[in-house]
């Protein structure tokens, strides 16, 4: 039988492991570091403006979001106590790039079962870029990959760059992710399919509308269904 596709490309943050839950706690202990200057929800949409603003400068990923964390308590604390706010930032953030890399479930063994099968695995993530070697490098699976691309943004041109660098055409390539921002519908823009499977909790920047069901849009509520899409 041979395979619909040629390449499937797989996000890796909430896709193959664990990676929004440690940014929101981290976000929590920051709303909790700055109580006095507003409630919660308050310093968060604070930093959430601050991360915008800060996106085309420094990309996304643990660092830019320790710089944005910085800048925000700058401006709600005006440079006051600012030094004993920036030694616990940099105290958050280094417990954030040491996380461990959880895996989720039956990520090993779906991985193992398409390469037997032989389809081209790649991994299309997006963030900083010693910070996603590392999670890569722990997390036992760069052997089932033959190509890893760290992407500075994951907009459809990006992805037609990918696809070059592959020379495989978008009718070829099958994305996977939780994001439809990010790994959804750039792909479906360009001809490709993408399968979204949502992760329980999301960067509010990640949100988008669904796409039409057009035959190149699937969604699925676990990695472990992939197989069903592919009929192995």
């Amino acid at each position: 039988m041979t395979n619909k596709y040629k390449v499937i490309g797989f996000d890796a943050d909430d896709t193959l492991w664990v990676n929004e839950p440690y940014f929101q706690d981290t976000e929590k202990r920051f709303a909790e570091l700055m109580s006095e200057y507003g409630p919660p929800e308050f310093i968060r949409e604070e930093l959430y403006r601050t991360e915008m603003a800060n996106l085309a400068d420094y990309g996304y990923g643990a660092k830019g979001f320790s710089l944005s964390l910085i800048e925000t308590a700058l401006r709600l604390s005006g440079g006051r106590n600012l030094d004993r706010f920036v030694e616990e930032i940099i105290g958050y953030v280094k417990d954030l790039v040491n996380k461990p890399v959880i895996l989720l479930e039956g990520v090993g063994e779906l991985l193992e079962k398409l390469k037997s099968c032989g389809y081209r695995l790649i991994v299309a993530t997006k963030g900083d870029l010693r910070d996603q070697e590392r999670k890569l490098e722990i997390s036992g699976l760069t052997s089932f990959f033959h190509h890893i691309e760290i992407m500075t943004d994951k907009k459809t041109e990006n992805y037609r760059k990918l696809l070059s660098h592959l020379d495989i055409r978008p009718e070829e390539f099958l994305m996977v992710g939780n994001s439809l921002r990010s790994d959804i519908l750039p792909v479906l823009e360009m001809g490709g399919h993408a399968v979204l499977v949502p992760f329980h909790t999301s960067w509010i920047h990640e949100s988008a509308e669904k796409p039409a069901d057009n035959g190149r849009f699937h969604e699925l509520e676990s990695l472990t269904e992939l197989d069903k899409i592919l009929f192995i």
